[in-house]
């Protein structure tokens, strides 16, 4: 049975998210060739953000603009939310107007009861808890380049963020093994000791053999003020051509972006041929193609 909401990854049946990141593929190839494909003539999406994005917001309007589709964006100066109203209620009014909501906003929960009272499916475009559309552009762009992901290993460098979380996710969903490399105390908040996860703290520990290594900026947004701070507990965690070299052979490398070059990631490993991002970037609007067909779509 479809899924009404997308929140998290595991909202989406192991078996249907495999199509998908197929499907994703297929609409790619789709557009490249300049096969037009409306399916949502006359279907309406809101974005509802309270986070600044560029990857997020720009791939769900130009993929409903392939689609035939209109895009609505709301920041929260432009809705009452600013001003205090409830989320359920706001959640009743706009989806009664709308065919699908997508939110990027701080707080899991105030997305969780968004979609408890929205008539329509809700996707989550970004919260501190999980970045899950992130994910399926990344696992669409390692099955583009290197076939099925399952029984990989993926290695996770860096802050225990939202989208380590969504790796978690992923790991589950995709059947990978994920090696975690944080700092001490830094845990992710969705890790539950599963037995295809190892946690480390050492950085060539968790990118020994892997077949991707991905990392993320080490002060998300929100956290500008620990910017200085977290500098020098994840110093030991960049990810340059040390990690890269006890890494397989045919490894990539995956960053959301935008990324702090030096930082968490050094230029040298960014530009390299074993880095992906711009690809990985583009195939944002891909995926959340296959996304928005599999949630509106009839038939799907």
């Amino acid at each position: 049975m479809k899924s009404k909401h997308f929140l998290t990854l595991l909202d989406i049946p192991k078996e249907d998210i495999k199509k998908l990141i197929h499907r994703a593929i297929e609409l790619k190839k789709m557009t490249k060739e300049n096969i037009v494909y409306t399916p949502l003539q006359n279907k309406t999406i809101a974005l509802l953000f309270d986070k600044s994005s560029t990857r997020t917001r720009v791939s769900f309007e130009v993929g409903m603009t392939h689609f035939g589709g209109n895009t609505l964006f709301l920041s929260p100066r432009d809705t009452q939310l600013g001003r205090g109203e409830p989320i359920e209620d706001t959640a009743k009014v706009i989806s009664s107007m709308v065919d699908c909501v997508v939110i990027r906003t701080h707080d899991h929960e105030d997305v969780v009861k968004f979609s408890s009272k929205s008539s329509v499916p809700v996707i989550n475009g970004l919260t501190d808890l999980v970045h899950p559309c992130q994910l399926l552009a990344d696992v669409m762009t390692y099955v583009e380049i290197n076939g099925d992901i399952k029984g990989k290993k993926v290695a996770w460098i860096g802050d225990a963020n939202n989208m380590c979380n969504s790796y978690i996710n992923a790991s589950k969903q995709f059947d990978f093994e994920l090696s975690i490399a944080t700092p001490e105390k830094y845990i992710p908040s969705l890790y539950k000791d599963d037995k295809n996860i190892v946690l480390t703290h050492d950085p060539l520990e968790a990118a020994k053999d892997a077949d991707l290594i991905v990392t993320d900026v080490w002060a998300s947004m929100g956290q500008e003020d620990e910017e200085d701070e977290r500098k020098k507990i994840f110093k030991s965690l960049q990810v340059n051509k040390n990690v890269i070299n006890v890494a397989n052979k045919n490894a990539i490398f995956m960053h959301c972006l935008p990324a702090h070059r030096g930082e968490e990631v050094t230029s040298e490993v960014l530009d390299s041929k074993s880095s992906v991002v711009w690809q990985e970037a583009e195939n944002r609007l891909h995926a959340q193609k296959a996304l928005l067909e599999y949630l509106l779509v009839k038939n799907i």
